[in-house]
């Protein structure tokens, strides 16, 4: 096998729903700064707006979600790369 073809840094990674709360813990190599406990074990966690909890197509609800800020946010980024 090639020596530094696959991630080095192979590990468990807590995954929060922002929409439902739901938490997965998931092998990954994502960097993330936040941590997270679930059952009195820290993880790296990782924020996501929208997972199969939460999803209409997967949960069958029609809900909508909000994204107030998301337009400023980008204009804010766009402006410091001026």
């Amino acid at each position: 096998m090639k020596k530094d073809t696959h991630p080095a840094d192979y590990r468990t990674v807590l995954f929060e729903d922002i929409s439902s709360g739901e938490q997965f813990l998931i092998g990954s190599t994502i960097r993330t700064s936040e941590k997270g406990t679930v059952k009195g074990v820290e993880y790296d966690k990782y924020t996501v707006e929208i997972s199969s909890a939460s999803h209409p197509f997967y949960t069958g609800e029609d809900r909508s979600l909000d994204k107030t800020g998301r337009v400023e946010r980008f204009k804010q980024r766009a402006a410091k790369k001026l």
